[in-house]
């Protein structure tokens, strides 16, 4: 049997990732997953890409707030309201190609971002009324829709995959290198990177398009700092689709729901291996 055995959000995109018992499914990702995001001066999306130390900053719920810690406490924290006031000004932001509408949290809480990274970010929103559109090419739907993710609302890896990876590796890693959102067990290694059509407690998701792996997958998040080739050395070695190592599948989903751990995932349709 498959089963959902971990859930995970990422509030704010790049910063570290909270595990949930259950979450509400929405059709840009999970509820509060990449609604937030830092940006530069030029409002460009900042990432682990470039500035591993984002991995310093973990997130938590409490309450009705947002609360943001720095691995090195003296540091500090911020809280803000998980509801943006709908009626804060506009900015355009960009992520990838995508140019979005977003609004800034608080000139304060940017400026105790921008005191720790030394240089100017802001930290911005998306409101209900911005739809980033997905890759026409991998959309299921013309109206599919996401957050601030890299590209999709989902993304789930199977633990088989992890544990088959990690055989392979001196040094075993952490399914949070791959920031997904659902980790499931049972089933083979890599089987979920063929499934088109599954489901998680009876809620449809769509399998789009494998995940190509970047250098965010290489960063020690307990340290902030890229740690070296691994595990993309590895995993180029027999996990390469052209120039793109992949590892884990993004999913669209066309309806609202919850989800819980110990949620029983069904494949209904699924494609040959790509590698």
């Amino acid at each position: 049997m498959l089963q959902l055995s971990e859930i995970w959000i990422y509030p704010v995109k790049s910063l570290g990732g909270i595990a949930l018992s259950h979450a509400k499914v929405t059709l840009r990702g999970l509820e509060y997953d990449r609604r937030w995001m830092l940006v530069d001066e030029k409002g460009t999306f900042i990432t682990q890409r470039e500035y591993p130390e984002l991995a310093l900053f973990q997130p938590s719920i409490a309450n009705d707030s947002l609360v943001i810690c720095h691995r090195d406490a003296i540091k500090g924290s911020v809280r803000f309201s998980l509801s943006q006031k709908n009626n804060s000004p506009k900015i355009e932001v960009l992520v990838w190609e995508d140019t979005v509408k977003a609004v800034e949290v608080d000139t304060a809480i940017s400026a105790w971002f921008s005191r720790i990274l030394g240089f100017g970010v802001r930290l911005v929103f998306m409101p209900e009324e911005s739809h980033r559109k997905v890759d026409a090419n991998y959309a299921v739907s013309s109206e599919d829709i996401t957050s601030f993710s890299d590209g999709f609302p989902f993304l789930i890896i199977g633990q088989a995959s992890l544990d088959d990876l990690n055989a392979r590796l001196e040094n075993p890693i952490s399914i949070q290198r791959f920031r997904p959102n659902f980790v499931f067990t049972g089933g083979s290694a890599y089987e979920e990177e063929n499934w088109t059509e599954f489901t998680i407690d009876n809620h449809t998701f769509y399998g789009v398009k494998p995940c190509g792996r970047c250098v965010v997958t290489t960063v020690d998040f307990e340290k902030g700092i890229f740690s070296g080739k691994e595990p993309l050395f590895t995993l180029s070695k027999y996990k390469k689709v052209g120039k793109k190592v992949i590892f884990g599948q993004n999913a669209i989903t066309p309806k609202e729901g919850i989800l819980q751990l110990g949620d029983e995932i069904s494949v209904i349709e699924k494609k040959e291996s790509l590698v």
